[in-house]
């Protein structure tokens, strides 16, 4: 039987009722299009969180005593030594030691408990942000240890509202300060924080908190940021007296922390999730599978005359065995592909509201979720197909023209 001939017999097969075609496909179409819709979607996700992180500095790294993030740890372990040691190592730049000012901020009958950070101008610098209006802190403000700030654009909104709050007063703890410049708005949900801190000078913060030890020191870096870490962790090792040979992070009053660090593992945590949801989605494939094998056991029982007429003409067993296989493919590749185009249709729906409530958020669809999905479809209709179609080319021709 020609090629051709078995490809028209096939896809006539399928047609002939294409509504239980239709509702027999529904399965391949919600595990495909759910496969494809997790994947890209999480792609979309994973590019936003990372392109998040390069926008503050994908070149930023940050040194923290372990009390910041381990309970019990070492609160006071950096000191300003540690700074200068750490500001003349190669590759390193921008460093800047930080003092948290922990203190409310008040104006007239509003009163916040924002971040104050006291540090060296270029820490705006290392995370990104950019100034709206105003200026921002100078050497002078630094050597004089003036009382002035610089007011993220959120906590600005929260104190002054719509006025302009360059020029105007605030009080941290019992000192008034004056604000010289105003940062302009981050625009990303994911790092809204950082449309909250109040910034004053490195040497007035010092004054304020009377503290010789340093909450964190972050900069940028250029060159190879697991080689300058390395080094960053054997000065401090050398400083604080460490006898740390086996390199176990928990004998360390202090840790060392770059993007590039945080974005591989928010890489590997969300490529993690996007497969267990496209495996928990891919689990309707299996029931689609099922269905394309009962309509199939149907369809051939519902044509064993059919099935007997074409041997008697002279149809080999093979021939009958490859029509109900591509029948099976058919149904579950056209499902493929209307799940395909559903999946990247409401993948992209959901990108577009994401991006109202987020921001910048761009929809990612995945080529090789595509791919995948094809496979998927067709080896599914493979292994489902089989046994209908072997049992329709298993069929004696008399006993299939006697068939009632």
């Amino acid at each position: 039987m020609k090629r051709r001939d078995l490809l028209l017999t096939a896809m006539r097969g399928i047609t002939v009722n294409a509504t239980r075609s239709l509702l027999t496909m529904l399965g391949i179409i919600i595990g495909v299009g759910a496969v494809v819709l997790m994947v890209s979607v999480g792609n979309s996700f994973q590019n936003y969180i990372l392109t998040q992180i390069e926008s503050v500095g994908a070149s930023t790294m940050e040194v923290m005593p372990t009390g910041l993030q381990k309970f019990g740890g070492n609160l006071e372990s950096l000191k300003m030594e540690d700074y200068r040691m750490i500001e003349r190592i190669p590759g390193v730049v921008s460093a800047t030691p930080v003092i948290i000012v922990a203190k409310p901020v008040r104006y007239g009958k509003e009163e916040l408990s924002p971040l104050v950070f006291g540090a060296y101008r270029n820490m705006v610098d290392n995370y990104g942000l950019k100034l709206e209006k105003g200026r921002l802190l100078d050497d002078a403000d630094e050597d004089g240890a003036k009382t002035v700030a610089v007011i993220g654009n959120k906590t600005a909104e929260d104190l002054f509202g719509d006025s302009d709050p360059v020029g105007s007063r605030i009080t941290i703890g019992d000192v008034p300060f004056t604000i010289v410049g105003k940062m302009e708005a981050v625009k990303s949900a994911l790092l809204a924080q950082l449309d909250t801190p109040i910034f004053i000078p490195f040497s007035t913060a010092q004054a304020l908190t009377n503290q010789s030890h340093l909450t964190y020191i972050t900069m940028q870096t250029t060159g190879n940021a697991e080689v300058i870490k390395q080094e960053i962790t054997a000065i401090l090792r050398q400083r604080h007296r460490i006898d740390n040979p086996e390199n176990d992070p928990d004998k360390d009053d202090f840790q060392v922390q770059s993007a590039e660090q945080v974005s591989g593992i928010i890489g590997s945590v969300t490529l993690g999730l996007t497969i267990f949801l496209a495996l928990v989605a891919g689990i309707s494939l299996l029931v689609g599978g099922i269905g394309i094998m009962n309509i199939m056991l149907v369809s051939v029982t519902e044509r064993t005359r059919e099935i007997g007429l074409r041997k008697a003409l002279g149809a080999r067993r093979q021939d009958i065995l490859l029509q109900f296989l591509l029948e099976a493919v058919f149904l579950t590749l056209t499902g493929g592909t209307i799940g395909i185009i559903l999946g990247a249709f409401f993948g992209w729906l959901l990108s577009a509201l994401a991006a109202k409530f987020l921001g910048d958020f761009d929809f990612i669809l995945s080529f090789v979720a595509i791919f995948l999905a094809i496979f998927m479809a067709i080896f599914t209709g493979l292994v489902f197909g089989i046994y209908p179609a072997k049992r329709a080319a298993g069929l004696s021709p008399m006993e299939a023209l006697r068939f009632e």
